[in-house]
């Protein structure tokens, strides 16, 4: 098992703390490069957050120190205000059980309601 180094820890520390809405992903928010990245990215877009996108696959580094960091093992990651929230699985869960709203809401991040509403209406 490779460990990752101090300073790269500390980067994603900096990037995680200086973002409001944080996802690491394979590939970009405009371009995904992977099913899972794909979706979590396309709920945020379509929900019209903010968030800033770290491409693990341009960085070797990052791409195994976020496993570390978060001791979560797949990508995507997403993080909201410093926390770590999950990956594919849970974000789609929370986005359709209203949990995601409820947390952009408390943590004072701007998203499209409506379009959250329409998320859960086309997978009701």
């Amino acid at each position: 098992m490779t460990t990752t180094s101090t300073e790269t820890l500390e980067r994603i520390r900096e990037i995680v703390t200086g973002n409001d809405v944080v996802l690491f992903m394979k590939g970009t928010k405009m371009m995904p490069q992977c099913g899972f990245s794909s979706r979590v990215a396309g709920v945020l877009n379509y929900m019209g957050v903010d968030f800033k996108d770290v491409n693990v696959l341009a960085d070797e580094e990052i791409r195994q120190g976020i496993k570390d960091f978060s001791d979560w093992p797949t990508i995507p990651q997403l993080y909201v205000k410093g926390e770590f929230i999950g990956g594919c699985d849970i974000v789609t869960e929370m986005t359709l059980s209203g949990e995601l709203d409820t947390l952009f809401e408390e943590k004072g991040i701007a998203f499209d309601k409506e379009a959250a509403d329409r998320i859960r209406e086309a997978n009701a």
